[in-house]
């Protein structure tokens, strides 16, 4: 099992003081949530809630992923980093391979990205991409980005996407990894069918392991090897050794979670956190060496 500090709803600040203590203390990665803006009012109910509100107040850091990786790649040594997740089809495909590329050149190839389709009508309209597509474009981009990394004269002619051959340098050194997020029958479908691995939402361990048995039936149907296949899951329910080791005989292999409200409840304390990140190593992490 590997653990991933998650930074959702962290002060932008913080980051560079803590990933390199989480660097040197045996976590495996570090996470980044997606918004652009925060409109006042939505006008899609947001799919993870109950009553359709979202997790997070106004005046929320969300920093760029690509900009925050770059950073932090450049004072790291071991860490890698992911999302949870990267809202792929909400952006020009061509600009975000340009993104990853350079990430994944300036970390050392550090870097598995994981794409959701979004939820926010609204940032899709900021953004001026349709939002009825995404799901069909998010498969198009994601064959679009892996032949821009192959740093080799390509051509696509797909229905949303169409080039003429050309090519994008820096190209990645070794193979990006992809993993998709999404709780969706369509979201696991795409993990099972194009992906290298599936990112969880906050659900309960019952949940997450039958996911898991669905999208390996799913990938097994496609013809794909679920031996290799990586799963990054928030358990609701797990919060200690055994409830993660339950976990990883169902095959999840990442764990993220925000290891400071175990020890310091709500605390934005920045040497809370430095603190939490150590003591969570200690007791938890190192216990799966």
């Amino acid at each position: 099992m590997k653990f991933v500090l998650s930074t959702s709803f962290s002060t932008v600040a913080h980051l560079t003081e803590l990933a390199p203590v989480a660097d040197t203390h045996g976590w495996h990665a570090m996470s980044f949530s997606d918004h652009v803006v925060h409109p006042e009012n939505i006008s899609t109910p947001y799919p993870y809630t109950p009553d359709g509100s979202r997790r997070w107040q106004a005046f929320t850091d969300w920093p760029d992923p690509w900009v925050m990786i770059g950073a932090l790649a450049a004072i790291t040594k071991n860490l890698r980093f992911t999302n949870n997740v990267f809202v792929l089809p909400m952006r020009n495909p061509y600009l975000v391979a340009k993104a990853i590329s350079t990430a994944a050149i300036i970390s050392d190839n550090r870097i598995t990205p994981a794409f959701g389709v979004g939820w926010s009508r609204d940032e899709f309209e900021l953004m001026q991409q349709e939002f009825t597509t995404r799901g069909k474009r998010t498969d198009e981009i994601i064959e679009i980005m892996r032949l821009l990394w192959t740093g080799e004269m390509v051509s696509y002619q797909g229905r949303h996407y169409q080039f003429d051959p050309m090519e994008m340098n820096p190209a990645p050194t070794a193979p990006v990894p992809i993993w998709i997020g999404g709780i969706s029958e369509p979201a696991m479908r795409r993990a099972a069918r194009l992906a290298d691995g599936w990112v969880s939402d906050l659900q309960t361990s019952a949940e997450i392991i039958d996911a898991i048995a669905s999208i390996r039936q799913w990938r097994a149907e496609y013809g794909r090897d679920s031996a290799s296949f990586d799963v990054m899951a928030t358990p609701s329910d797990a919060w200690d050794v055994d409830g993660y080791r339950r976990l990883e005989d169902a095959g999840v292999t990442h764990i993220m979670t925000l290891p400071w409200p175990f020890y310091h409840g709500n605390s934005d304390t920045l040497a809370h956190k430095k603190d939490a990140i150590r003591r969570f190593a200690d007791d938890v992490i190192a216990r799966f060496d």
